[in-house]
């Protein structure tokens, strides 16, 4: 019976069990006469479910109430399933940034501390709005934290417009996320994401050490001729020598070895 709702979904995380739709993370329903119609999550939910005899649903995951003919008829109570390397890319994290990552979520707090117990987040903020998410990584921001926003819905573009760096899903993320954000991951491996942010440090480190060697050089051939007579051979071989090596060095972060050794 609920099976041609799951098309209309915006929540790509949660298709995999039964799907429902929301617009700035508030219910709406939109369905033909005599068609189910699913809304969730908000106040009159709970009220709803409360009726039904079905209160659990809206402690342990985020319920999501069944409409036939505006009548409610069932509780549906939806939970996202962590993907299989999502632990090991947020202990990834935590080790690179020196920060626990945080989740922040429209979910129930139930349904969202339990995912977070799999992962080993231990800050959890529930119950978002779109706009709750933005003020939260502002907040960050004015922390003095530079701030880097996974998501893959409609409902978590203006936190990524408001990070420092926003990334989406590129396979199940929703088209306005990933024109929001300023990094797309392709294979919708959050492994990347870690890798991607370790060769980003490691690419930091040779332009200093590259600026560092350059200008070594400079100055000790310009101290050079200054006090004393530098040959214009040995000038030339030492400016071009610094610029190959620089290159060089440059150069190995294009090796496979460089993306398969990060993180």
């Amino acid at each position: 019976m609920l099976r041609p709702c799951r098309s209309l979904s915006t929540r790509p995380m949660v298709r995999s069990s039964l799907s429902w739709w929301d617009t700035a993370g508030c219910s709406i329903s939109t369905a033909s006469t005599s068609s189910p119609t699913l809304f969730g999550p908000s106040r009159r939910v709970a009220r709803i479910s409360n009726r039904l005899g079905a209160a659990s649903a809206c402690r342990v995951a985020t319920a999501v109430v069944v409409l036939v003919d505006g009548a409610p008829v069932a509780v549906l109570g939806l939970a996202d399933r962590a993907r299989e390397e999502a632990a090991v890319a947020v202990e990834s994290l935590s080790r690179l940034t020196g920060h626990s990552p945080l989740l922040l979520t429209g979910d129930n707090e139930a349904a969202a501390r339990t995912l977070a117990a799999d992962l080993g987040i231990t800050e959890v903020h529930a119950g978002l709005l779109p706009e709750d998410k933005a003020a939260i990584v502002a907040a960050l921001q004015g922390g003095g934290r530079r701030v880097a926003l996974i998501g893959d819905g409609i409902n978590d573009a203006p936190a990524m417009a408001t990070a420092h760096v926003g990334v989406a899903m590129g396979r199940s993320g929703s088209h306005l996320a990933m024109e929001t954000s300023d990094a797309v991951l392709a294979r919708d491996d959050l492994t990347a994401l870690p890798r991607a942010i370790s060769l980003a440090q490691w690419a930091e480190r040779v332009v200093k050490a590259n600026l560092a060697l350059a200008a070594t050089v400079i100055t000790v051939l310009v101290v050079w001729d200054i006090f004393a007579t530098l040959p214009l051979p040995l000038g030339v071989a030492g400016h071009e020598g610094s610029t190959i090596v620089v290159a060089l060095n440059g150069l190995r972060l294009l090796r496979r070895k460089a993306w398969d050794t990060a993180a």
